[in-house]
Order: C-alpha cells, then structure tokens, then sequence
C-alpha cells in the first residue's frame, strides 16, 4: 500500500480538494501509478540488485508517494526483474481496488528504448478510435511517459549518467485483470484481454465523476472511428435493450451515459456525430427537460411543477395540473396523466430535445428521445430533429 495521501501545497481554497477535505475521504492511486512504482523498483533491483522498499515516485503534478511492494523476484541471470504494488483506491469504489500490479523488466539490445508488453490480466487494443495503436497494450500514454521518466532517471543512477535511456521491455500484468476487466467498459471499447492501466495524474479522486466521462468520451472516439454515423446515449441496461431494439444499434454505438448527459452532449458538440438519440427512464429526462445535464438524484430531482406546466401545453385542466403537481414521483405523475389522454412522456422527450439541440449549438447533430419506464416500456417519443428544428 502506498502514502494515505499524496502530498500537496497547503490548505485547499476550494473546489474537489476543499470537498475532500471536509469528507476526510482518502484519495487513492491510478494502476499507473501502481505499474510506475512495480516497474520503478523492478529495474531498480535488476541494476542494482536491490529492491527500494518503499519506492516513491514523482506523479504528474509533483506529488511524492511511497508505495510498498507487495512481491518481488529477481532473476538469477539477471536478464529480468520483477516487483508488485497493492492498488490502493482510497474511499473511491473502484473496481480495481486491492488489485495486484506487477512490474516485470527485461533489459534489450541498447538503442531499443522502452518497449511496453501486455501480460496477463492486461487489455490489448483491438478497434481504432482509442489514443494507442490497434495491437498496442492498454497501457495509456501518460502512465507510458511516467516509467519512461523514472526508468530513464534510473538509468542515469546506476551508471548511465545524465541524459540516460532505459533500453528494456515492461511488461505489466494485473493478477485477476481479465476477471475484474468484465466490470469496465473495456470489452465494448474493444480492449480484450484484462484492465487498462490508465490515469492522468497519479491519483485518484474518491466518488470522482472523471473515470466515466473519460469512459464516455472514449465510446464516442470509438464509435466515429468505426465510421458510426448514429449513436444512443444511454442511461442504464434496460434504456439500452430498447435502444438497440428499436435502431439495431451495433454495440460501439452505444454510449454508458448513466446521469452524465451533459458530457454526452458536450463531447459530441466537440465531436460530432450524424444522429443522436438519448434514451432513459422517463424520471431521469424529465430532469434533462427541466435542463438539468447532471440526471444523478443526488444532484437534480424530478420537478413536478415544470411537469404540471408541460401537462398543461398537453391539454392537462387545472384540476389534472395541480395533481401532476403533488404527485409523489415523477411516474406517478406520468400515470395521471396517461389516464386523462394528455401525452406527458412525448411532451417530456420533446422537450429533452430540444434541450439536448441547445447544449449542441448547432454542431450538425440531429437528436431524437426515447422515454420508457422500468419496466422498459417506450412511453414517450421525439423524432430526430436537427439544428435550426431541420428534421
């Protein structure tokens, strides 16, 4: 296990870090971190015969954590080293959590750099569309740059002087990776075989919202990449079997979007896509109608006053509007209305719409909703419309 904390600057003035502070939430460390500190200490050991224990690195954004190794082996010929590091997710539910990351280095011919090998419990990259090479090891480019870095650094202490490269292959592995690897979003972006050792900065911020919006900024990259024209944003399994239903969607069409339809919308301004369609529970984009991007119900809840007005547009009589109003859940709200003829989940999946069109900003993206409800039934539909209301 690493440092309980990274080391940082002094007193946060605000923002994740001044929300931390006030939880007590323990940050955590990235599998790239973790395959640095493995891969660090294994060619340390095999220079010098001798594992650091702890081993620190320097992350990103300058911060020092000290990790303990976990296992360690070096070879008797001393062709090859290798180290292991306890991944260590903080308070934040990671699916990775008390992962073991190994380190296996094996020196090469000089001149050959740093050479990166997928073993087992570690993803290789099967579809276009991802930042690494179709064929390549998941292993991302920055946790790429941080081993060159400290492999490089050790190099230079042992001998090679300053400006020293590491002329060796490293190969990560992840002990249960293909195993844990079902719980991703690798096997629909097609990343087969195990994990990704991935992040940015080192650290993992707890209950962090970033792994999923990389996640579906990553699915859009592969679907355009694939030459996919439609997308569905979805925000569950269920949303999902309709959506595939009703368009015959391929599966690197479909977007995990969860509670985050602002970062669909927003990357697909950036990025666009012919067609779009956000499928979910009539709950979650009423909150979208209402022009909420965040669907999570501990941060936007079902209005049911915007409800009532738009079952008035609908032909709701006061009497019906006011119910809608008191209504205890935004489904209940939706029954009343069924009964009384006035069409609530069509008018909730226009509206949707055309709140999607104004976060695109006339990107060239046509957009249609489907509303159904738990039990996975349509109960509100949106044709595709376009910037400008084109269909």
């Amino acid at each position: 296990m690493a440092e309980a904390q990274p080391q940082g600057t002094g007193k946060a003035a605000g923002g994740r870090s001044a929300q931390l502070a006030h939880t007590g939430l323990r940050h955590g460390w990235t599998t790239g971190a973790c395959a640095t500190a493995a891969s660090t200490a294994a060619y340390t050991a095999l220079l010098s015969g001798e594992f650091p224990d702890p081993v620190t690195i320097t992350l990103p954004k300058g911060q020092t954590p000290s990790f303990a190794l976990a296992v360690e082996e070096l070879d008797r010929d001393g062709g090859s080293a290798m180290a292991g590091v306890v991944k260590d997710a903080g308070d934040d539910p990671d699916v990775t959590h008390g992962a073991l990351i190994r380190a296996r280095v094996r020196r090469l011919a000089p001149g050959s750099g740093v050479v990166f090998k997928a073993g087992p419990g570690v993803g290789t990259v099967t579809r276009p569309g991802l930042p690494l090479e179709v064929g390549e090891p998941a292993v991302n480019p920055v946790p790429r740059q941080m081993m060159r870095e400290h492999l490089a650094e050790v190099a230079g202490r042992y001998g090679g002087g300053p400006g020293a490269t590491a002329d060796v292959e490293v190969e990560i592995s992840v002990d249960h990776g293909e195993e844990i690897a079902r719980s991703t979003w690798n096997p629909r972006l097609g990343i087969l075989g195990g994990l990704s050792i991935l992040g940015t900065t080192g650290i993992v911020v707890p209950y962090s919202c970033s792994a999923w919006i990389d996640s579906i900024r990553r699915g859009v990259d592969v679907a355009r990449a694939a030459g996919r024209t439609h997308v569905a944003g979805c925000t569950g399994s269920t949303s999902e079997k309709v959506a595939v239903a009703l368009h015959h969607l391929p599966e690197d069409a479909l977007l995990d979007m969860g509670d985050f339809a602002g970062a669909v919308l927003k990357y697909i301004r950036r990025h666009p896509v012919e067609r779009l369609t956000i499928c979910g529970g009539f709950a979650k984009l009423s909150k979208l109608a209402a022009g909420h991007l965040d669907l999570h119900s501990a941060r936007s809840q079902v209005d049911k006053g915007f409800l009532a007005e738009l079952a008035r547009r609908g032909g709701a009589d006061e009497a019906l509007a006011g119910a809608v109003a008191e209504a205890n859940t935004g489904l209940a709200a939706l029954q009343l209305c069924a009964a009384a003829g006035v069409p609530l989940g069509d008018l909730v999946a226009a509206t949707a719409r055309e709140e999607s069109l104004a976060v695109l900003r006339g990107a060239p993206v046509a957009v249609d909703v489907i509303c159904i409800d738990r039990a996975g039934m349509v109960v509100g539909r949106a044709e595709p419309r376009g910037p400008g209301g084109a269909p």
